[in-house]
Formats: structure tokens, sequence, C-alpha cells
């Protein structure tokens, strides 16, 4: 389904709509940016999204301690930074968590993309590789021998996308979209 494009006449609405719309398009929340954080996500990072401002931001565990422990310890200046978002981040209701790892289901992403094969074979060889000890590791090696690296990537990408849209929607935050250039098929 395409978005829907709305035309609106700037002289037609009133200083207070116009206001609204441009802090709307302002404040959109990237959809690239949104998908590179759950594509990073571990056991020791985590991401969240500022619903007024738009931003997303990563950050570590040890510095979101830091922050809960209110430290200012010796630290490098730019682990100061991050343990001061880190502190934004805690006390302000603007700042929604992002999926984490264990919410993404990264094993369910491979077992669809086998499913989705056209192959026999290889919709088995996947499917063999992603079960038992070393899943991960396994599964990619059997990409690798298959030829099909790029496909996994497209599909988890495509994936994570549609993750991304759909926790956006579900928080109702506005997004922007890739340009179409940049956009993966």
């Amino acid at each position: 389904m395409r978005p829907t494009t709305i035309v609106i006449r700037a002289a037609s609405l009133t200083p207070t709509i116009l206001g609204c719309v441009k802090e709307a398009m302002q404040n959109a929340i990237s959809l690239s940016a949104v998908v590179e954080a759950l594509e990073i996500a571990s056991d020791d990072m985590s991401s969240y999204v500022n619903k007024k401002t738009g931003e997303v931001v990563m950050l570590g565990h040890e510095e979101m301690g830091f922050a809960e422990e209110d430290a200012d310890g010796d630290m490098p200046d730019w682990q100061r930074e991050l343990v001061a978002k880190a502190k934004e981040v805690l006390r302000s209701a603007d700042w929604l968590a992002l999926p984490d790892k264990f919410e993404i289901h990264e094993w369910e992403i491979m077992d669809r993309f086998g499913q989705s094969l056209a192959g026999a074979a290889e919709r088995r060889e996947i499917g063999d590789a992603i079960r038992g000890n070393g899943a991960f590791r396994m599964f990619k090696s059997t990409i690798r021998r298959l030829g099909i690296e790029d496909a996994w990537f497209a599909f988890k990408q495509r994936t994570l996308e549609e993750m991304a849209r759909d926790w956006l929607n579900e928080h109702g935050l506005p997004i922007e979209e890739a340009p179409p250039d940049m956009q993966v098929k």
C-alpha cells in the first residue's frame, strides 16, 4: 500500500493549524534511524525515540546504569555526553524504548526467510541450519554457501522496516520515509 500525499496550501490554513502541520512535519521519526537501531539491538544496548523531537538514540547499558546512579565520576567526555543523554531519557516521558533484541526475534526472521525460498532444497537446508546449537553461525554459513546472502539481507531489511513502521504507527508517531532511491525493494 502506497502512502497518500495530501497537498495543503499554506495560505488556506490559520496560523495555529499551519504551526501544527509544520511541527508534525519537523518531528517525523526517521524510519531508517529506527531500522538501524533495531538492527543493532543487543544485550548491551537499548534504543529510544523522542516522540516530540523525532530523535533516535542508542545507549549502552553501562551509561544507563551511570545515569540511574546519577554518577558523574571520572569518565571521558564522550561517555559523559552519553550519560547526560541517558539521564534525559530516564527523566522525560517524551522518550519511548524501541523493541529490544528479544522482541525482534532474529531467529524467527531467519526461519521466515527460509520458508520464503522458492526451492525445497534451500528451504530444507535453511531449516536444518537454524535448528540446534550454533544456529546463527550455521545460518550464516549456509546462506553464504547457497549464494543467497543478498536475498537474506534484503529480506531482513524489509522485515525490520515493517517492524519499525508497525511500532511507529502503534505509538501514533509520524514517519519520515527514506527517499525512494534509498529504499530496499
